[in-house]
Order: C-alpha cells, then sequence, then structure tokens
C-alpha cells in the first residue's frame, strides 16, 4: 500500500515547465475539452486549435451575435460540453441565415 501511495505522490509531480502552470481543474476550458476528448492528447490538440481559430476569426470579422448564438447552441449539444471544431466551422458558415427566416418557394 505504501509504495502505491509512493508511486501515486512522484506520478502527481509536474516534470515540465508546461506541466507546472493552473491546475486542469481550475481551467474550464481545459477541463471542458479534456471530458470531450476523453483525455486524449491529439483530439484535445485539434480542439484547442479549432478554439484559437474560432475565436481570432470572431474577433477580426466581427460576426452578427445570432450567429454566434447559433453556433454556440449547435457546438452545444452535449449540455454544458463545447465543441470547438464544431463551432469553428458554423461560425464561418457563410450559408447560414437568421432564424426565422424562411426560404420562399417560387
Amino acid at each position: 500500500m505504501e509504495r502505491i501511495l509512493a508511486a501515486a505522490a512522484i506520478a502527481a509531480i509536474p516534470f515540465s515547465a508546461s506541466a507546472a502552470r493552473t491546475p486542469i481543474l481550475h481551467d474550464p476550458v481545459a477541463l471542458n475539452i479534456g471530458v470531450n476528448c476523453q483525455w486524449q492528447t491529439r483530439c484535445i490538440r485539434q480542439q484547442r486549435a479549432a478554439m484559437n481559430r474560432a475565436l481570432r476569426y470572431v474577433a477580426q470579422a466581427r460576426p452578427p451575435r445570432w450567429r454566434i448564438q447559433l453556433c454556440n447552441r449547435n457546438a452545444g449539444r452535449a449540455g454544458n460540453r463545447v465543441d470547438w471544431i464544431g463551432f469553428d466551422h458554423c461560425i464561418r458558415n457563410s450559408a447560414l441565415r437568421p432564424p426565422g427566416l424562411k426560404k420562399r418557394k417560387h
């Protein structure tokens, strides 16, 4: 039992500078992405990259509020979890129309 506790204590020690940053429980974005990705490194990298692309796009393009709200709803289908890849694709979709507007059939 003592060996297991010692191994757990050693495993908890950060071995690099990046591991010594804010604890994951105090970083809601990292926690959200980690839970969505089931802590798979490749998935986490893809989600973070999509998040950064989407945030840069929103800051530069300043899309209308309805588009951001629509994409938030679409990307947040699983409760409080956000799929950043889905949000990034949605926010850039030029075919989206404001809710309530219907196409007329001729």
